[in-house]
């Protein structure tokens, strides 16, 4: 009996999304998805009642990956829920939970634990914002209604990630992440609504407006452009790498020896994913929300916030450094967020790839009871694992470190809709192209459908 049955008789007082009954078909799916994203830009531009014009966001820095829109009753964005994901796969890799996630009743015990943390998470995150000053109200009385807000906002944005994760294409999560890039995207490159002093605060009519200036065209305005630009790239390059691993299928013949037809199993180069990187993030808030919590009762072991940034301590040093001169002049900054940041990312790495059941034994498992083997080799379960050991963990450890050296490096260039927002941009949209050529396949292909039982 796994130790979150118990709670059972409390998550049935928990609403849930049901699921399609049957297989839904390309249009209503993508019906689902346009309409959770209208609906999502819709909650983003409804304020704040009761917020002060002088708040600052204390997650400027994190906000295209935590999603949401400061100062909007989604301002919390998807934070609960990713803070709850990582508190689940510390619990499970720490072995304080056993559950088997490829069993569907464990699936399913892991799903409802995470949506109430997550709601448990909004309470506290609401209740830390808004008590520790980060969220300052125009009078104190208006404290409760604020906490409210961001606590009904965060409610909403869990239940419209069930929705498009049982009735749309990808996961809720993805796509408030790349609708928030992509808007800072347009809005830093094409902006021409002129400041107080006149200038065009958007890199391309700001970039333009240089030529009339009396120093000439001012080409540094393009380097956040230019490293989006290159970070595209390169993440596109690393999606679209494959180790592959030759496979049989086919009748077990003489000998133990496999004779049938002869393929290639494709391992992904980004093996886990950018959960890594949402992970780590989302971790990087924690420690700034704890660094405000522990600075208001009198104890700043964290470190010091000031209009909403960390000055001093480990909050500090844990802070993202988003200027490429910092490396002169903070170097040490750099240096111990880039180690941090670098190992998380490898840890949540191991941590995603063993919890979500990629790992050599999971999908040895898999393949062998598809019938798979490798050529050469008897017909073997240990076999197969013995193979795809020498591969899963490498992939596992050096996606971790590719896409957090990736976000790092985009970041330190003040990438538009910070690097590493673009870094999970392309691969959400990547991920979710793939998703909806698979179903475009399927729904042409009826034949297809039916002998996936669907």
């Amino acid at each position: 009996m796994s130790s979150l049955e118990i709670l059972e008789p409390l998550f049935r007082f928990i609403p849930e999304v049901k699921s399609p009954v049957h297989r839904e078909d390309f249009n209503e799916k993508l019906k689902w998805t346009a309409l959770i994203l209208v609906l999502y830009f819709i909650l983003t531009q409804i304020p704040l009642f009761g917020l002060s014009p002088n708040a600052v966001d204390q997650f400027a820095q994190l906000r295209a990956v935590m999603a949401g829109s400061f100062g909007s009753i989604l301002t919390l964005g998807i934070g609960p829920i990713v803070t709850a994901s990582i508190v689940l796969q510390l619990l499970i890799g720490a072995r304080l939970l056993k559950l088997d996630l490829s069993s569907h009743k464990d699936k399913s015990l892991y799903q409802a634990t995470q949506k109430v943390l997550s709601i448990v998470f909004t309470i506290f995150e609401a209740g830390v914002l808004v008590l520790t000053g980060s969220l300052i109200p125009i009078d104190n009385s208006y404290i409760g209604i604020l906490f409210l807000q961001l606590v009904i906002g965060a409610i909403l944005v869990i239940y419209l990630d069930e929705v498009v994760s049982k009735w749309g294409f990808g996961s809720g999560i993805g796509l408030f992440i790349a609708a928030g890039v992509c808007e800072a995207i347009m809005v830093g490159s094409f902006n021409f609504l002129p400041t107080a002093d006149g200038t065009l605060p958007g890199i391309i009519p700001g970039f333009i407006q240089s030529f009339w200036a009396s120093t000439g065209p001012d080409f540094a305005l393009l380097i956040p452009l230019i490293a989006t630009i290159i970070v595209f790239f390169v993440v596109v390059y690393g999606e679209s790498m494959r180790v592959e691993i030759p496979i049989s299928h086919g009748a077990v013949k003489g000998h133990g020896r496999i004779r049938g037809s002869v393929g290639k199993y494709p391992l992904k180069f980004i093996y886990a994913s950018n959960m890594p990187v949402i992970l780590t993030s989302a971790l990087l808030v924690n420690v700034s929300l704890m660094a405000s919590v522990f600075q208001k009762i009198g104890i700043p072991i964290l470190g010091e916030i000031e209009n909403g940034k960390a000055v001093s301590g480990i909050a500090y040093y844990l802070s993202t450094p988003n200027d490429i001169s910092m490396i002169v002049s903070d170097p040490l900054h750099v240096l111990i967020y880039a180690i941090f940041f670098l190992l998380c990312c490898i840890v949540f790495s191991y941590l995603w790839v063993e919890i979500s059941g990629l790992n050599a034994k999971k999908i040895s498992k898999q393949l062998y009871d598809s019938g798979i083997q490798i050529p050469g080799f008897r017909s073997s379960k240990r076999q197969l694992y013995k193979i795809l050991k020498k591969y899963i963990p490498a992939l596992t450890i050096i996606s971790g470190f590719f896409v957090g050296i990736i976000a790092f490096g985009a970041d330190l260039t003040g990438a538009l809709g910070g690097g590493t927002g673009v870094l999970l941009t392309v691969g959400i949209v990547h991920r979710l192209y793939e998703e909806l050529a698979e179903e475009q396949l399927m729904s042409m292909n009826p034949v297809l459908r039916k002998v996936l039982g669907d």
